[in-house]
Formats: structure tokens, sequence, C-alpha cells
């Protein structure tokens, strides 16, 4: 396989860190935001959930683009098998903080790629542990403004960083793109 997708690609999210992280791969693309609803069945498991939504995400997109690659994804950020949404407010932030404090949870991405007429849905999960957090630094992170607007009320590429005791697994990941195994089956899509 060759390091670099030879060609344009739509990614088929507002993430800004996802934009990135594929700038930063060498991959020419365009934006392309699908604005789907994105509520599902609440019985569906967290790897559902983001499988289940970039999907949707991609099939969207897929109708305005349908002669380029795509890339979809959705991320979560897990605990005890629930998911950790972003938080509404400060106050929500500080509790899920609270929450994610000393202990392990789980960063799943699902992607959805589309090429050529063919689809691959696939997950990732990656296990981050936090340090444990005193109340401070819960109020001065918060205070920060880097949780809003984030799964788990935290950004690991900025000043979220600190909050991180160990990672297992793809640090792209939990920026928001498993951005290898992603580029490594688009390659393998477009070839097939």
């Amino acid at each position: 396989m060759a390091l670099r997708i030879d060609r344009k690609v739509v990614l088929a999210s507002a993430s800004p860190s996802r934009k990135m992280l594929l700038e930063q791969a060498g991959v020419d693309f365009e934006v392309v935001v699908s604005g789907v609803d994105e509520t599902v069945p609440p019985e569906f498991t967290p790897a559902q959930t983001v499988e289940t939504l970039a999907q949707r995400k991609g099939e969207a997109v897929l109708a305005l683009r349908p002669e380029m690659p795509i890339i979809a994804a959705d991320s979560v950020v897990s605990i005890d098998g629930l998911i950790l949404g972003k938080p509404a407010d400060d106050q929500a932030a500080k509790a899920t903080l609270r929450r994610l404090s000393g202990r392990t949870h789980q960063l799943i991405t699902g992607v959805c790629l589309l090429a050529a007429g063919k689809r691959e849905v696939f997950h990732m999960s990656t296990q981050v542990t936090f340090y444990p957090l005193t109340e401070a630094e819960i109020d001065e992170y918060v205070a920060m403004g880097e949780s809003r607007g984030r799964a788990g009320a935290y950004g690991i590429e900025g000043i979220g960083v600190v909050l991180v005791q160990s990672i297992q697994g793809d640090y792209p990941n939990i920026v928001g793109l498993p951005v290898a195994e992603t580029l490594r089956r688009l390659g393998k899509l477009l070839e097939a």
C-alpha cells in the first residue's frame, strides 16, 4: 500500500480535530458536513452507536459527492458502559471530569469509508487513564473553556493532555480519527 491516498477525498465531519489529522497526513480533502440526526436507540452499545452514526453521516454525504471517496467518523467517550456526551454547561463538564478522575475510560471512534461502490465500517477503541484530579484542578481546567463542545469534557490535543496519565492504543483515535488505520483501509478499498 502507498503511504498516501492519491486522490481527493471527502471528510464528512465538521470536526476541526479530524481536519487537522488529515492535513497532517498529507491528505487532499474537502469537508462536507452531513447534518444528520444523531439519535440512536438507547440500548445501543458505544461501538454500535459510533458505527451507526459514522455510516449515517457517510451515506448522507455520498448523495452529495457520489464520485468521491468519503471518510465519515463519530467518536464517544465511554466509562462503565455509558456514553459521556458533550457537557451542556460548566457544571456538567465538572461532573464528567470527576467521573473520569483517577480512572480508565474508552475513546471509541466509528469510521465509515465509502469508495468505488464499496463500504467499510469499523471502530477503534483506545484506553485513556486520567490522573486523580483535585477539585481545584477540575475548576481550573473547566474555566479555561477547553471542555466546551467536547465528548468527555476534555481535549487531549490541548491543555487536557496534562489530565492524562496513560494511553493504551491509538493516539490519533483520541483526537478524533484513527488516521493510519483509516487511510490503510481506504487505500485497500480504492485498489480493489
